[in-house]
């Protein structure tokens, strides 16, 4: 049996963690659940991070940070908006991604304290990355940028892929 670093359990817990929370929410998740997940005990797991909250903001930053550099890494210069979708509409086939994701912004109305600053920070960072890639065009930003919003709330509701609101909008 190969015996895991550090830093891997740690990654295996961030992964675990945006399932998690991205299923129960901040509240409804335990970090009980998390470490059986992992298969470490709850003393190991504080021994990677120092609480719940610092387990929940490390997977909430991957989540939108892995979205972004999904993006970035998808863009054809010839056609920015346009390559972009065609990442988003396979990075939301992902559903503990799309998830925690919309757990993030929930989390952030209810605990405005404790996660606020750091993810806007880290929103506001996907913000400009997507406004210069898309030419640093604002109404081109804020449309690419709404309608993905809109794409992960009827997502999360499960309304399907060809649904009239998105099947028009095919890259």
């Amino acid at each position: 049996m190969v015996r895991m670093s550090a830093e891997e359990r740690r990654e295996s817990v961030i992964r675990a963690a945006i399932s998690e929370f991205g299923r129960g929410g901040y509240h409804g998740t335990s970090t009980e659940a998390i470490a059986r997940r992992v298969g470490v005990s709850q003393p190991y797991l504080f021994r990677l991070f120092p609480g719940k909250q610092a387990i929940f903001l490390a997977a909430a930053t991957r989540c939108l940070s892995e979205t972004r550099r999904m993006l970035e890494e998808a863009i054809d210069p010839d056609d920015p908006h346009m390559s972009m979708a065609a990442a988003y509409k396979e990075l939301i086939k992902d559903r503990d991604m799309l998830f925690m994701q919309m757990q993030v912004y929930v989390a952030v109305a209810a605990m405005e304290e404790e996660f606020g600053t750091e993810i806007r920070k880290v929103w506001e960072d996907w913000w400009d990355s997507m406004h210069l890639l898309l030419g640093a065009d604002v109404h081109e930003t804020t449309f690419f940028m709404s309608y993905g919003m809109l794409i992960n709330t009827l997502v999360s509701l499960g309304f399907p892929p060809d649904h009239r609101v998105w099947s028009n909008f095919a890259p």
